[in-house]
């Protein structure tokens, strides 16, 4: 019998209201590893926490490829874990896996096929950047920009990251740079997040919107308009980028964390003004699913995974240890409270 802690959806915050750390709830059990053939034993190391997980906390998430947690029962996102014990051909003890639907819990028995074996080496034993830098956020980054972007080396394009701090944002920057733009803006709401993006991660300028004029902002560190546009927050600081931006340019729709806790469709809708000066000024504005570059994720992440082991990318994390302290981590991260990316530490990894 094997301890086990787990968290579960305790209740709905409504389609309009704010997350709070009530709404989930810490139970504790055992675990019976008695493996059937094909299933393995993992003990979890690292859990994640994104934006996108708001939309699950409503009966209805609003889109056809989430499916909504279930009240009461375990609440699930991307994991890293190691086998423990195993009936699975493909996975040995003490091999290190990855899944997006990862059980919040200390231990679980999964089917083997769901998971990824990964190799620490692709990230120097730094497992959680499997959650973030060199993992599904990266990813999004990676394929936002090189899909979405139409980012031109020697093209003297600008590039706006809205939400650029956060796990995704303060990686699209940087792929941004590294790709060919030759100035990048990032867009976040403290003085100490701006100071990060520029003195760190090396973006050109950072605005403030919490004391900033943004549009006055954005002509002054942007005064040839705005190329691509890696969208992760939509609502009014959205609409003040696309006012901005030039004919013929790019929208990546990553997210729209400020529209979250409202009962409105995803993509949410532009206003009719935003509309015409997407129409008149040729702007694209598309979602864009990772599940739609299964054959490129592999050598996206090994490019990623590159980046990140030679500096060129710097992969920001803050970690929060212990699974009974995940509620308020997610409360936090939604309003702004991370740097990089936010990361639960569930236990230690011995190499």
């Amino acid at each position: 019998m094997v301890p086990v802690k787990r968290i579960v959806l305790n209740s709905r915050p409504g389609k309009n209201g704010a997350p709070v750390p009530e709404n989930f709830r810490v139970e504790e059990g055992t675990l019976v590893p008695d493996l059937e053939d094909g299933e393995v034993m993992v003990r979890t190391l690292y859990l994640s926490v994104d934006p996108y997980m708001r939309c699950r906390m409503n009966e209805d998430t609003g889109t056809d490829y989430l499916t909504p947690w279930r009240l009461s029962e375990c609440v699930d996102g991307g994991g890293v874990g190691v086998v423990e014990s195993t009936r699975c051909g493909a996975l040995n003890e003490g091999d290190v896996v990855t899944f997006f639907s990862w059980p919040w819990q200390t231990h679980a028995v999964l089917k083997g096929t769901v998971l990824q074996k990964v190799d620490p080496q692709l990230v120097d034993g730094h497992l959680s950047h499997f959650l973030g830098a060199v993992g599904i956020t990266g990813l999004s980054a990676f394929f936002g920009i090189r899909e979405k972007g139409h980012v031109t080396k020697d093209a003297n394009q600008t590039m706006v990251v809205s939400g650029a701090a956060g796990a995704c944002g303060s990686i699209a920057g940087q792929i941004g740079r590294l790709d060919g733009c030759v100035t990048v803006v990032g867009i976040c709401g403290s003085d100490q997040k701006c100071r990060t993006l520029v003195e760190d991660l090396g973006f050109s300028a950072a605005i403030n919107y919490n004391t900033e004029d943004v549009p006055a902002r954005l002509r002054a560190c942007c005064p040839g308009g705005v190329d691509v546009y890696f969208d992760n927050v939509g609502g009014t600081i959205s609409d003040a980028v696309i006012s901005q931006m030039n004919h013929s340019s790019h929208v990546i729709l990553c997210g729209q964390i400020s529209q979250y806790n409202k009962d409105v469709p995803y993509p949410p809708p532009l206003s009719e003004e935003i509309s015409e000066v997407l129409q008149r000024k040729n702007i694209t504005r598309e979602r864009f699913i990772l599940l739609s570059y299964t054959d490129k994720l592999d050598a996206g992440l090994y490019e990623l995974s590159q980046w990140v082991k030679s500096g060129q990318i710097k992969a920001l994390e803050m970690v929060t240890n212990g699974i009974e302290n995940i509620g308020d981590a997610f409360c936090s991260m939604m309003k702004g409270g991370n740097i990089g990316k936010q990361i639960i530490k569930i236990s230690e990894w011995k190499n």
